[in-house]
């Protein structure tokens, strides 16, 4: 009776924590915005962007996955197609710091105990926390007003590969769709400058990070009690 107890209490923790290792590593790339200034390209990353990377691997399947990322984002209605904001010639810059924490989803099993070569696509959403300027505009020119914080929600979708046996390389590019309408400086908060308003008010800002993920893995190997 022992012994079966023992089994069936063994056999939950293999299942609770085969596959439970852990990365750490980077992320290198870039950023773009798409909102009320300049072109509304989707990926066209004009700045640099890195950031810091944790994954706890629950299973072959999915991580629950940490990030540190920061980046300047800047846009210039010069480089817009629209004749309106071309016309208008508003720019900005401005600086984000973003955490993120949430569930990474691989499409085939990623099981990095199997130090054969594998690789699969993946996706990623969760719940981001950023900093950034607060920004108004008087005079055609931008200026910061003071310093601010919000949510996102990220969409991420990539690639990684385990390209030797304890480190991944991925390709991810992750959209964030931000609780704020105002990176770039057409609707601030500040009711002193609600008249300097410009743009769709109604929308939010979105900023994306594309780039690289290179990760090292470590963590025992789960102990397999009926071998």
């Amino acid at each position: 009776m022992n012994r079966l107890f023992f089994i069936l209490l063994c056999l939950l923790f293999v299942t609770k924590s085969n596959a439970q290792i852990h990365e750490l590593g980077i992320f290198v790339g870039g950023s773009n915005y798409i909102g009320d200034v300049g072109p509304t390209d989707f990926i066209a990353p004009n700045k640099v962007a890195f950031g810091l990377l944790y994954k706890w691997n629950k299973s072959p399947r999915h991580s629950w996955r940490f990030s540190y990322i920061q980046s300047e984002i800047t846009s210039n209605d010069k480089a817009a197609i629209t004749a309106g904001r071309k016309q208008r010639g508003n720019r900005f810059d401005n600086s984000l710091k973003e955490v993120s924490l949430g569930l990474e989803f691989n499409f085939f099993n990623f099981n990095l105990h199997d130090f054969e070569l594998q690789f699969t696509p993946y996706v990623y959403s969760g719940l981001s926390y950023f900093a950034y300027d607060e920004l108004f505009v008087v005079g055609g020119k931008t200026k910061k007003d003071y310093t601010s914080s919000s949510f996102a929600i990220p969409m991420i979708v990539g690639i990684k590969s385990n390209i030797t046996p304890h480190i991944i390389l991925g390709v991810e590019v992750g959209a964030r769709y931000a609780f704020t309408d105002n990176l770039d400086g057409n609707n601030p908060k500040n009711t002193n400058f609600e008249t300097l308003k410009f743009g769709n008010i109604n929308n939010n800002d979105w900023f994306v990070f594309s780039g690289f993920t290179l990760t090292y893995t470590f963590g025992n190997k789960p102990c397999y009690c009926l071998d």
